[in-house]
């Protein structure tokens, strides 16, 4: 029998600048589009098991939307741009900045499965692109037009699950234009409605033991790398490292994380979880541990961290379906660890979006029934782990026939079980031991895209600079500045700095980033930094 976990990790950065304005819309965007549909599916086939992944960052941003939402009248009464748009009576009367802005966003998603099948938002696009590079051709978009564009977005933004059981959204869908406040007032609600019972419905779903929820530390830092910058050289030895020498009082602030993580997944589900994704499957020794003291009975990870472990034990990796399949524990450590098949996973996030539904699931359980018979485990277990929303944007129908047709054929195929991680810790499965572990990230197994470029540990020395300030605070400051100090702590910061990376992205990163660091130094009653002022 070859044990089955499937991890959902649900992730967005705090996009919340220092006065908590919505600077991207894709939090709430994602909710009413992945999760709740991701939700739907297990609904859908409750003999589906699976693992699904929280961090608090979502969590808390998805309780400031369903707050707002909740008592939201008026487009003042939100704090998401966008999602006021919805409600704003008089679009005709935005300034041309704000205008710009609006309509360049109700174009950013995926064309040819979000635009591309409604005609008349395929027309929107069509009337843009002729007065786009007009220099008056704002002047040309009238309210009305802007109302139909703010309505064609948030429907595209919905989930297949969703059209298919609440009747207002395909009555506005077959509508097409001339969308009026009403119109738009009642997709708001639809949205609310989602936000506010998104978290309850996964809660229902842990309860009655469909799956297991798990977390991340509390706002997504790279673990390793607040315990020790030299855990970047582990799997790239001659990696840059930032001008400071180590994070101050790393161990404190990883731990801080952690601890911060189980209080709040027992405020949103009950009861603190039995395991980890640590943020991007960041791990290293010294992390692995911190958690096992902290009581996390697993953790999970990349298959290139495993590769590079396993060889660096001089272990034999031509077998792949031999070592891909166990679960491992290091020496002395109380936390057992799971890693990903890159290659399954992968299918999934990148390949599969392009291929007929049934196509693909054939092909994906005949993918696993091979690894099961070439595993040399006696009980095998292996762990597809991938994102829960950046996938669906890519195929048809928002993943609907796919992901239908997989939890379908898992739960009926003979030799798969889907299950969870906690239930592989309570089964007779002895893991393997781990000799040593290299540091690393489920991307590539190492920690290149958040430290080593120039601009990435620039971004560490200001944040290295910002924690000294903090160190030096009265206590009181200290307890003021500790949410601003987690959130700065982020991996995502890191992530999109250098220049591979889309400009607009960068840059909005990068003046969140300045602002919260900016207002971090201004909460410990300190003057901030003149580079602060400046993009990184």
């Amino acid at each position: 029998m070859l044990h089955l976990v499937f991890c959902w990790h649900f992730h967005q950065p705090d996009y919340r600048d220092a006065d908590g304005r919505y600077q991207l819309p894709w939090t709430y965007l994602h909710a009413v589009k992945d999760y709740a549909d991701m939700a739907g599916h297990l609904e859908a086939q409750p003999e589906m098991r699976c693992v699904v992944n929280f961090v608090p960052t979502l969590t808390a941003q998805l309780d400031d939307y369903a707050a707002q939402c909740r008592n939201a009248q008026t487009p003042e009464d939100l704090s998401d741009p966008l999602l006021a748009a919805l409600l704003d009576p008089h679009l005709e009367a935005l300034p041309p900045p704000a205008r710009r802005a609006l309509v360049e966003q109700c174009f950013k998603l995926n064309h040819p499965t979000m635009l591309e099948p409604f005609p008349a938002y395929r027309r929107l696009y069509t009337l843009w692109k002729m007065v786009e590079e007009q220099p008056a051709g704002l002047d040309y978009l009238s309210g009305q037009y802007l109302a139909d564009l703010v309505t064609w977005y948030h429907l595209a933004w919905t989930g297949e699950t969703l059209r298919r059981s609440r009747p207002v959204l395909m009555a506005l869908i077959q509508q097409g234009e001339g969308y009026t406040l009403a119109d738009r007032r009642a997709l708001f609600d639809l949205y609310a409605e989602v936000l506010q019972s998104l978290l309850p419905r996964y809660r229902v779903l842990a309860e009655r033991g469909q799956i297991e929820l798990s977390t991340t530390p509390h706002s997504h830092p790279i673990l390793p790398l607040l315990l020790d910058f030299n855990a970047a050289r582990e799997a790239r030895s001659g990696s840059p490292l930032p001008e400071a020498p180590a994070y101050p009082g790393g161990e404190k602030r990883a731990l801080a994380h952690v601890r911060a993580a189980q209080l709040d997944h027992v405020r949103h589900f009950g009861q603190p979880p039995a395991g980890f994704w640590p943020a991007e499957g960041g791990v290293s020794e010294a992390a692995v541990r911190l958690m096992g003291e902290a009581g996390v009975r697993w953790a999970a990870s990349g298959e290139g961290v495993l590769r590079h472990s396993l060889a660096a034990a001089g272990q034999d990796l031509a077998h792949k379906p031999a070592w891909v399949t166990r679960p491992y524990r290091l020496p002395g450590a109380e936390t057992m660890l799971f890693f990903r098949d890159d290659h399954l996973s992968d299918l999934i996030g990148f390949e599969y979006k392009g291929w007929f539904a049934a196509d693909a699931v054939r092909h994906f359980v005949h993918a696993l029934d091979s690894l099961r018979q070439q595993s040399h485990a006696a009980q095998p277990v292996l762990s597809i782990i991938l994102d829960g929303e950046n996938a669906w944007e890519y195929y048809p129908y928002n993943g609907y026939y796919f992901l239908s047709e997989l939890y379908a054929a898992l739960v009926a195929q003979a030799g798969v079980r889907p299950g969870t991680f906690s239930e592989v810790l309570d089964m007779d499965i002895t893991p393997a031991e781990l000799p040593c572990l290299v540091a690393g990230s489920w991307v590539y197994g190492d920690f290149a895209t958040w430290m080593g470029d120039a601009a990435k540990n620039r971004a560490w020395d200001w944040l290295v600079a910002a924690k000294a300030a903090f160190d030096a605070a009265p206590p009181a400051a200290q307890a003021a500045a500790e949410p601003l100090l987690m959130s700065c702590e982020s991996s995502d910061w890191f992530w999109w700095f250098g220049d591979y990376n889309p400009a607009d992205a960068v840059a909005s990163f990068d003046r969140v980033y300045r602002q919260k660091l900016t207002r971090l130094y201004e909460t410990l009653a300190i003057q901030p930094p003149a580079y602060l002022a400046t993009p990184l």
